[in-house]
């Protein structure tokens, strides 16, 4: 019996009636006699076997399944840099309500864009002789990262919102004092137009404690300048701890900036850069991602060190030989 006829329950006209499982082998078949329970018997069989099997490759599955996922699991570093451009990344992890809705604000980031790429990059270009560059993983970047540069003036903030591209800068915001920044209602208004800011407790307060995490969670990119302080003497000096401990804790990663000439062209004490319009520039380097189980401390030493080797990179073909030798960190 051919397989086609076979799961119909039919004869093969080509085979010999008794080898068929439904006529007797005894006489010719006739078309009104039922068929032996057999056939049926044989395909019952046929498929238990074929569910057995089925079930036993199910259970099989899940295990293997789990070891190639073993095998092919990406470290949570490479799962974290292969999703920055993701678009869900862009409103973070919560919605932001009261207070800090106003830091996701379209039209206060309309009235920025004028601010900073209008009026102040005028002022700017007017000024100094402006370059930026930036790398190509930090343009595909959505939702938050903390921005960490070295500090060298009072214009360094608007500078960088300024050469950040737009996709990225449109919510970053920065902290800036309470007592002196919020204290008076148009310095308040100046600081929060111009660059986003939220205010950051000096002296032992916790007044405004937490605020830099909750922004992160809502989407909102930070700038911190971990130096603490604009630069006296030129050099770098040591990081502090803060801006690495805060991209660990809430999992967003670190977009390093160099200023190169920004000392130079307005040292602390002036309020206006040098006559000339001298040369500055500023370098976004590659994102950058703690390893498993780094410390604050560790993270922020490697932090430093791509800040200072993008400086360094960087700093002949901006400011020409420099005589007192390249940039050192204290």
């Amino acid at each position: 019996m051919s397989p086609q006829n076979a799961a119909h329950g039919q004869a093969d006209p080509s085979e010999p009636v008794g080898s068929s499982g439904s006529a007797d082998s005894s006489g010719p078949a006739d078309a009104t006699t039922p068929r032996t329970p057999s056939g049926d018997r044989t395909q019952a069989g046929d498929r238990k076997q074929a569910g057995d099997r089925k079930q036993a490759g199910d259970r099989k599955q899940p295990g293997d399944r789990k070891q190639s996922a073993d095998r092919k699991e990406p470290s949570a570093g490479r799962r974290l840099m292969a999703s920055l451009s993701a678009r869900s990344r862009g409103e973070g992890w919560e919605k932001p309500t009261g207070e800090l809705a106003k830091y996701r604000s379209q039209w206060r980031a309309a009235a920025r864009f004028v601010l900073q790429r209008v009026l102040f990059r005028a002022v700017v270009n007017s000024a100094v002789t402006p370059q930026v560059d930036v790398h190509r993983r930090v343009r595909s970047i959505r939702g938050p990262f903390v921005l960490v540069a070295n500090h060298t003036s009072h214009v360094d903030g608007p500078l960088l919102a300024m050469s950040l591209p737009w996709t990225q800068a449109k919510y970053l915001c920065t902290g800036t004092a309470a007592d002196y920044w919020f204290d008076h209602w148009y310095r308040r208004i100046f600081v929060r137009t111009m660059m986003n800011a939220f205010p950051i407790d000096r002296g032992g307060s916790r007044k405004h404690s937490g605020t830099s995490r909750r922004l992160l969670r809502s989407g909102v990119p930070i700038l911190v300048f971990p130096e603490g302080s604009r630069q006296t003497t030129g050099h770098m000096t040591d990081f502090k701890p803060g801006a690495a401990a805060l991209a660990i804790g809430v999992g967003v990663p670190v977009v390093p900036a160099a200023i190169i000439g920004g000392y130079e062209a307005m040292p602390k004490g002036r309020y206006w850069p040098e006559k000339g319009r001298p040369p500055v520039a500023v370098v976004f380097g590659e994102p950058m991602i703690s390893e498993e189980n780094e410390s604050a401390v560790d993270f922020s030493a490697r932090i430093q060190q791509r800040v200072k080797n993008l400086y360094d990179e960087n700093h002949d073909e901006v400011l020409g030989a420099d005589p007192r030798g390249e940039e050192e960190t204290a």
